[in-house]
């Protein structure tokens, strides 16, 4: 399964690509929102979730999340953030507040994708 992650903080990002390449998840990696549009323009790109920060340098992770569903209506959203349980999230997406255990951040993708969901 690909999973897209968004996080400008480059360290932020390359741990959580490293915990669910680990988890067996194959991951594309974006650094900001024009990094990751380009990826959900990619007709020949599947995906099956989405992991934005809500706070990225050049568009607001609830904006992205909405041209994302624009895009591809069924991709699940999960956000990370520091913010926590004040994140306003849209219905049918998901949140993760920042800092999270390897374990939370695996539970929480098994719930949205299922179990097992590792390919």
């Amino acid at each position: 399964m690909s999973l897209l992650v968004v996080e400008d903080d480059d360290i932020v990002r390359m741990l959580m690509v490293e915990v669910l390449e680990d988890l067996s998840y194959a991951v594309i990696e974006a650094h900001d929102a024009a990094t990751a549009l380009k990826v959900l323009e990619n007709p020949d790109q599947t995906l099956e979730l989405m992991i934005t920060d809500v706070g990225l340098p050049d568009m607001d992770g609830h904006d992205l999340a909405k041209s994302a569903r624009g895009l591809r209506p069924m991709l699940p959203v999960l956000f990370a953030s520091g913010y926590g349980e004040n994140v306003d999230v849209p219905e049918g997406m998901y949140r993760i507040g920042k800092p999270y255990s390897i374990d939370q951040l695996r539970d929480t993708v098994a719930s949205i994708l299922g179990p097992r969901s590792a390919q």
